[in-house]
């Protein structure tokens, strides 16, 4: 039986460049040997003087989307600045920059060639991934004879939602050690070199959440599909309570301050256009 891997990407646009210009920054391959239940993290991370704009999102308890925040990495030094949506470069700065940028390319490139030479892979696993696997194809990686499977298209197909994996981490109840994986019916022993690998707000960490959602979904489809429905009434139930309480505050501040109410009705009669008498 073949391995399968589990795909993700890290990447953003150039800063004070083109929105639709995509430039890797980390890929993380994990590899799943289904006969043995093994793990294996293949990492590579771009060394560039090149800043990247990344958006983080913040969530609640449920994995609900709150609000992101867009920051800039230099993928040289990795450190971390404020975005400043009104820097633009000229066209000799971003040919400087595009130029750093293409040796990216030979470097993605041999990556995945010494990891389709190591492992036997047939069937690479995604979430959302029509970016990511179009990114790595156009910096030569080769995915001819291998399926491609969307987990986040298959969820939609069978659930009519888009899921995050942030929310599929609440619904699997994913847990990370430095000794193993673990979901709501499933647990990995994964290597302590490899633990290393998979840490928060790394590609690692989303191929791990990636790979148990994945083995939920396929080996324990119902109680998946349950938990599912359950976070989702979740969420939607937390919403309306959000905007029954901001309806409430509202009405609330009408009735202590009637004056202001009573102005802008008096404001909204004069402007009133009276019909041309006939």
């Amino acid at each position: 039986m073949s391995n399968i891997a589990f795909l993700e990407l890290k990447y953003g646009n150039i800063n004070g460049g083109y929105p639709n210009y995509f430039v890797i920054s980390d890929i993380s391959i994990l590899v799943f040997d289904p006969e043995k239940n093994k793990i294996f993290v293949e990492s590579f991370s771009v060394n560039e003087d090149i800043d990247i704009v990344f958006v983080n999102t913040r969530t609640d308890e449920l994995g609900h989307t709150l609000g992101r925040l867009k920051y800039v990495v230099n993928l040289k030094t990795r450190k971390k600045a404020r975005f400043d949506e009104e820097l633009k470069f000229d066209k000799e700065a971003l040919d400087k920059i595009f130029f750093r940028s293409r040796g990216i390319k030979r470097h993605v490139q041999n990556f995945f060639y010494k990891i389709f030479k190591k492992y036997r892979i047939d069937k690479i696993v995604t979430f959302d991934g029509n970016r990511d696997i179009f990114l790595c194809e156009r910096s030569g990686a080769d995915f001819r004879g291998m399926e491609i499977f969307d987990l986040q298209r298959a969820l939609n197909q069978e659930c009519n939602y888009l899921f995050s994996l942030n929310k599929l981490a609440v619904i699997t109840g994913f847990e990370q050690n430095h000794t193993s994986l673990k979901s709501n019916n499933i647990e990995y022993f994964l290597h302590p070199i490899a633990a290393k690998q998979v840490r928060p707000k790394t590609a690692a960490f989303d191929a791990a959440r990636l790979l148990m959602a994945h083995q939920e979904f396929l080996d324990h489809k119902d109680d998946f599909l349950m938990k599912a429905a359950l976070t989702l009434n979740k969420i939607q139930l937390k919403q309306k309570e959000k905007q029954a309480a901001a309806k409430a505050a509202k009405a609330k501040e009408a009735a202590e301050n009637p004056a202001p109410a009573k102005e802008a009705a008096s404001v909204a009669e004069s402007k009133e256009v009276k019909p041309d008498a006939e």
